[in-house]
């Protein structure tokens, strides 16, 4: 323990201790430090504010983009380009990489703001006590060992034990996600407790909703459980999309593959210049190095970073029509990989809004009330009347409603029963008052109903039985027999199973024209109204719609377990079986226990930050895409080593800042559709991927056979370029817009280390590249009987306009173009005529010499050449149509 005084936490038990030990502990006193030590200590530990972790700088973001594999294959072949006078080419590749380099540094700019979100949350100022004077000071100026004092609306600047606690309510859920103001009182625990329940503490960026206190400061800066949450900040890591895995795994590969490849065809090149033993071998040595490097420019898809960043672009528009911001661009991937949704119950799958859902009566009426005030009988309209009257929520003219959740619970209750609770208050006009105190649990108004002075009393359900002698029955006041008692808490117990907050209301006739503390005993008990938080109606679909995707959805909150548990079961979270554990159950598990049982376990409740992400690690070590939901500073570091965070639109900048993506409307079923446009992104990529890839596997494929069987090279180096270039782009940022497939949420989640060519993809490119490369080979062999000139025009004609038609086949592996809905993706035959018309130029008078094609190449010979092309699509198409038929037919899924 350190016992420093000042930044440091005293204590891991400041809540455990008396009050007194804590203030001889910290060396000061109740009327608060002298000007002197409280200097003297600042000067010690520093200000009471957040430390900063050193970024890296912009220059270093930048050089860290081109450490990939491909990158700087392409770095290298730009390079030699520009030394042989290639200078055109060099610069496209130049400045593709360049613009790939920028945009991720605006990126990951952009996401550095968590730290500097928190800092925000600091109070400015605060009330000290200093040698028994009150002072305002700044909050970073606060020493451990001050004595703070508290309004409503202030900021808690710091943490620290309570001194004083006058009916204080302080707004946690930053820290804890609960959705209502903890209730503070003046107490020492004396068991283990977590943050949500340290009801005699504070916390610093906690917001005062209600009451006053003063308090004891314990801890101060990154000390404080705000603190506490900023170091892990700073210590978890962001985790690489399964996309940027497999981009970085395959571009390894693909580079040292390409290079062998390049100098395989290099060498095979100089071994036929050395054999034909021609007198000046300069040039034709520098042209078999321009064709090497050139094989190697069509080899790598230099567009593709751009492409995949267009195609998550598209992807983030999509999801914002569906109340999804991406901060992150990999973040539209990664959502589509997602296996498990770690979601907070409160505002993401419920409504954010306590709501009245049943109420009871002595003669033991439940359910709803009727519709009409006018139907109501006495004993239905009193039971209003005091959850109106004895309630301070309001609804402002514009519509907003202040007060405390559970009062603005019941006033919505009697305005949707056609009740104006402004009509009652109106009537009944507030004389005197109790305030709502966290000892008494009561809250009691003065009013003259009837002409009768009336004190009208709600509060906790136990507290109001033991303060009642009579009840309403059917409009007559009896006494509150042992018989009916029983009855109202056996229904409490009924409706706290159903995880149902329950306020008990009662009243008495009074003679004074002021209450006092004496008249709140010997009431008339009433009854009951429950109320909940209840479930989003569209999360019970959006939970099944999870379900069905291979997805498990598991609930973490703040909130109770027995709440958390009742609307896990309702929306289909919590299945037979299932187990449900609070935050100190779960520390009590092993790391081997946690693993055996983590799929059984679907609700968390009562958790700490360091829950959170032990919760997603586990996921994570289990192989698992994990998606974390969260809107307050407690969820920030779990939503930062999440795979994809999800903050709420409602919540802290420190959420949003951590978070991958943004909620607009945080709803649970935003993320499920969120999730369809991520796989649909995906499949696109890869589509994209599959189209580059199979066009240049054709092409290498023709140049080897080529080598082999002792033809001129298929094509020029200029024409491999300018089919790079042509065919690239276009197509493939066109694959990109593809509406998803019809099964898309009926598969299970793909596995994250799959990488991008695996079964059916690769296989498809496998097959397209081959297709691709015996219509060239053919075109060059038809070509070769006229001579070799016309054989390379012939094989670069049908090598573009192949890899142009292939744009349809690469729209799906299970349907065809046809199917699919030929002019369902009008940008598709765009780009097929773009690519088509481009091609035409190089027919052109002038251009031809440029592209190598003779005057003697003839609309016959293209027609051939369009043939072939035409011929290899086709039997992609009807290939696809019979695997599909086969597997259909023996039920595999597609």
């Amino acid at each position: 323990m350190n016992k420093k005084i000042g930044g440091s936490k005293l204590t891991k038990t400041t809540y455990q201790k008396e009050t007194n030990e804590l203030i001889q502990e910290l060396q000061t006193v109740p009327e608060g430090l002298s000007q002197v030590e409280a200097q003297q200590r600042l000067q010690e530990n520093g200000p009471n504010q957040l430390k900063e972790a050193k970024k890296k700088s912009t220059l270093t973001l930048f050089l860290d983009t081109f450490k990939d594999a491909m990158v700087v294959v392409l770095l290298i072949v730009a390079i030699v380009q520009m030394v042989m006078g290639a200078h055109v080419e060099s610069l496209v590749i130049f400045a593709v990489l360049l613009l790939n380099s920028v945009v991720s540094v605006i990126q990951t700019k952009k996401a550095e703001g968590s730290l500097d979100a928190l800092k925000k949350l600091s109070a400015p100022d605060a009330s000290v006590l200093r040698a028994g004077q009150e002072q305002c000071i700044p909050a970073n100026e606060i020493v451990v060992g001050d004595v703070v004092i508290l309004e409503a609306g202030d900021y808690v600047p710091a943490d620290g034990r309570l001194l004083e606690a006058g009916s204080l309510k302080v707004d946690e859920g930053m820290l804890t996600g609960e959705s209502t103001p903890a209730e503070k009182e003046l107490t020492t625990l004396t068991n283990e407790a977590p943050v949500g329940d340290r009801i005699n503490m504070v916390f610093s960026g906690t917001i005062v909703t209600y009451g006053r206190g003063k308090f004891l400061v314990t801890a101060t800066g990154n000390e404080t459980e705000i603190g506490q949450v900023a170091g892990l900040l700073e210590s978890t890591t962001e985790q690489k999309t399964p996309l940027q895995r497999g981009l970085d795994s395959f571009s390894k590969k693909l580079s040292i593959a390409i290079l062998i490849l390049s100098l395989i065809i290099l060498g095979v090149q100089l071994l036929r210049i050395f054999l034909d033993g021609s007198t000046d071998m300069t040039q034709d040595i520098v042209n078999a190095f321009m064709f090497a490097v050139a094989v190697a420019v069509a080899a790598i898809p230099e567009a593709l970073q751009s492409i995949v960043t267009i195609v998550l672009s598209l992807g983030t528009k999509k999801m914002a029509k569906h109340h999804a911001i991406i901060r992150k661009l990999p973040a539209v991937e990664t959502l589509g990989s997602t296996s498990v949704i770690c979601t907070d119950k409160t505002g993401t799958l419920t409504q954010n809004k306590m709501t009245i859902v049943d109420h009871y009566l002595a003669n033991g009426q439940v359910g709803e009330f009727p519709n009409d005030p006018t139907d109501w009988d006495n004993d239905e309209q009193r039971l209003v009347e005091i959850s109106v009257l004895a309630n301070d929520a309001s609804i402002s003219e514009d519509g907003t409603k202040l007060g405390d959740p559970t009062e603005i619970a019941l006033i919505d209750f009697s305005e949707k029963q056609n009740q104006s609770y402004r009509e009652l208050r109106k009537k009944y006009p507030r004389e005197n008052e109790l305030p709502f105190d966290s000892d008494r649990k009561l809250m009691s108004t003065l009013h003259t109903i009837d002409q009768k002075k009336m004190m009208l009393t709600k509060g906790g359900p136990d507290v109001v039985f033991e303060r009642s002698t009579k009840v309403l029955l059917d409009d007559e006041i009896v006494p509150l027999t042992p018989e009916i008692k029983a009855q109202f808490q056996k229904q409490n117990e009924a409706f706290s199973e159903r995880a149902l907050r329950v306020l008990a209301f009662a009243y008495k006739e009074v003679v004074n024209p002021e209450i006092t503390l004496a008249d709140e005993e010997e009431l008339v008990l009433v009854g009951l109204m429950a109320m909940i938080d209840p479930p989003r109606e569209e999360v019970f679909q959006a939970v099944a719609d999870a379900n069905s995707a291979g997805i498990q959805t598991i609930m973490i909150t703040g909130d109770h377990k027995t709440t958390a548990v009742a609307i896990a079961k309702e929306i289909g979270i919590f299945q037979s079986g299932d187990q449900a554990l609070t935050g100190a159950e779960l520390d009590r598990l092993t790391e081997t226990e946690l693993t055996e049982q983590l799929e059984a376990i679907t609700v968390y409740a009562r958790v700490s930050p360091e829950n959170k992400i032990r919760i997603v690690r586990a996921w994570q070590d289990k192989g698992q895409i994990s998606a974390m939901t969260g809107d307050g500073v407690n969820d920030a570091p779990a939503l930062k080593q999440a795979d994809i965070g999800i903050a709420m639109g409602t919540g802290t900048d420190v959420a949003k800042d951590a978070a991958s993506m943004v909620l607009t409307d945080d709803n649970f079923a935003s993320i499920i559709k969120a999730v369809e446009v991520g796989r649909n992104v995906f499949d696109n990529i890869k589509k994209a991927v599959a189209y580059l890839f199979a066009g240049n596997l054709g092409a290498i494929i023709s140049i080897i056979f080529a080598l082999v069987v002792g033809w001129a090279n298929p094509f020029t180096a200029l024409q491999l370029l300018f089919i790079n270039l042509v065919n690239d782009s276009l197509p493939a940022i066109a694959l990109g817009m593809e509406k998803a497939e019809p099964t898309i949420m009926q598969r299970q989640p793909r596995d994250p280390n799959s990488g991008i060519f695996t079964g059916k993809t690769l296989t498809s490119v496998t097959y397209r590249g081959i297709l691709i490369a015996l219509a060239v080979v053919t075109a060059q062999w038809i070509g070769n009987q006229q001579s070799a000139e016309i054989g390379v025009a012939m094989a670069f004609s049908t090598l573009i306009l192949s890899r142009t038609l292939q744009t349809f086949a690469a729209r799906s592996n299970t349907q065809t173009a046809f199917q699919a809905g030929f002019f369902s993706n009008k940008m598709v035959i765009l780009a097929v005529v773009v690519c088509a018309g481009l091609f035409s130029l190089t027919l052109l008078p002038g251009l031809r010499e440029v592209f190598a094609i003779p005057a003697t190449f003839t609309v016959n010979d293209i027609s051939i050449a369009f043939g072939l092309a035409v011929a290899a699509v086709v039997l992609m198409e009807i290939t696809k149509l019979i695997i599909v038929n086969i597997q259909q037919s023996k039920g595999i899924a597609q």
